[in-house]
């Protein structure tokens, strides 16, 4: 048997001694007149006493042999408690002997290894800390948010060092979950976003919630095909509209267990919390293949904003609008709106620049500028049937439309670098 295996047997066999004690205590103060009784009290506080007494450094070391002697004498305390109950009328003499062989039991248990007393005391140590580890785990579980304490953006890098590759930004007031934590950084998931991140630019536990109170806000989610906005938190009300699922809306106040009220197009509207999913939102950060991703996006956006940004109106009669709709024919005819709409808008940069003739004529038979205008093809179109598009993009051009921001020149595609449209390229 290993060392804790006998430490625990022979505590159990104590426990056993002592519930002996008691059972036989009643029997003899029952049977035993009062001197009895003194006698077997005496007899118990000198066990008692032997058994506080006995435990020194030399008894832990007995070994086997004691360890024998206290399993024969309880052995003997036992057949003697049998003996006792079954005789029911032993007089105070044979119990007093199975007293004494009882109390040698005991002193032998605890003579046989001190150290069962720093055992037991090492169990209450373990099921102290397993309970302290448990609550820390549970104050862990609800403290897991992290929130960046930063003015513009924090990095969040693949591995937890400064010289690792950035994957991504966490920007102020934006938060996640911790996942691990070593050597002063913090490893988080903040959305799509998984990186290091230093602790100096992070908020922890309470300064983190009340940060994320500050800035984040309850949503709810649709988990149902449809759900009605309602104007009033009842089913007969009207209502605003039907939401899909996955949705997400606002919150603005949790009514009662039936009702949530949320914002619907800056209206107060109402939702069963049957068919919802209410969850705390705090904005996340960003990897860098979305921030590429985004940029690039902008970057197009911006360069097609200022393609198309209304260069301003031209006031022109209608011989300058059918003669701009003629060039437009002669020049991009066969293609789609986009390349006719470009021709149009060069031809009225032109006459907005400085370096042309101020008038669309003025623009269009400027010498060499134009070959429909040289040729007689513009003379002739002029003349005949212009289609529909023609005149639409002339008009819009003189409005100010243009999607080829303040370019003024346009040839066939391919013999000169600029923008692309159709069949032109325009710089």
């Amino acid at each position: 048997m290993s060392r804790n295996g006998s430490r625990f047997h022979k505590l159990s066999c104590l426990i056993l001694v002592l519930i002996s004690v008691a059972a036989v205590s009643m029997t003899v103060i029952a049977k035993e007149d009062a001197s009895s009784s003194k006698e077997y009290l005496d007899t118990l506080n000198v066990g008692v006493a032997a058994m506080g007494n006995d435990t020194t450094d030399s008894a832990a070391e007995r070994g086997a042999s004691n360890s024998k002697e206290y399993l024969d004498t309880l052995k003997v305390g036992t057949t003697a408690m049998g003996s006792d109950t079954a005789a029911g009328n032993t007089d105070a003499s044979n119990s007093k002997e199975y007293l004494d062989s009882l109390n040698v039991g005991a002193m032998a248990i605890f003579a046989s290894d001190a150290v069962q007393d720093t055992a037991y005391a090492g169990g209450t140590v373990m099921q102290t800390a397993i309970k302290s580890g448990s609550a820390k785990a549970q104050e862990e579980k609800v403290s897991d948010l992290v929130m960046a304490d930063v003015q513009n953006a924090l990095n969040v890098r693949a591995e937890a060092n400064e010289e690792a590759e950035k994957v991504g930004l966490l920007y102020k007031d934006c938060g996640g979950r911790i996942l691990e934590r070593k050597d002063g950084w913090t490893k988080i998931r903040s959305g799509e976003l998984i990186g290091w991140a230093k602790d100096d630019y992070l908020l922890f536990n309470e300064e983190a919630e009340g940060l994320a109170g500050e800035v984040g806000n309850m949503i709810v989610t649709i988990e149902t095909d449809a759900l009605r906005v309602r104007k009033e938190p009842n089913t007969e009300s009207g209502v605003f509209a039907l939401i899909a699922q996955d949705d997400e809306l606002d919150v603005i106040e949790v009514i009662n267990d039936e009702w949530i009220s949320v914002d619907y197009k800056d209206e107060i509207g109402y939702v069963s919390a049957e068919f919802v999913d209410m969850d705390f939102h705090i904005d996340t950060g960003e990897t860098m293949e979305a921030i590429r991703a985004r940029e690039k996006a902008e970057a197009e956006a911006r360069a097609k904003a200022k393609l198309t940004a209304n260069q301003g109106a031209v006031v022109a009669g209608a011989d300058d609008t059918r003669l701009l709709a003629a060039l437009i024919y002669c020049e991009a005819g066969n293609q789609g709106y986009e390349g006719q709409l470009a021709v149009g808008a060069a031809v009225m940069n032109r006459v907005r620049s400085g370096a042309y003739p101020n008038s669309i004529s003025g623009v269009i038979y400027a010498s060499g500028q134009f070959t429909p205008a040289l040729n007689g093809r513009l003379a002739r179109a002029y003349g005949n049937n212009i289609p529909e598009s023609c005149f639409t993009a002339a008009r819009e051009s003189l409005n100010g439309a243009t999607n080829i921001g303040s370019a003024t020149h346009f040839r066939r595609a391919g013999t000169h670098e600029g923008l692309v449209i159709g069949d032109h390229v325009f710089w």
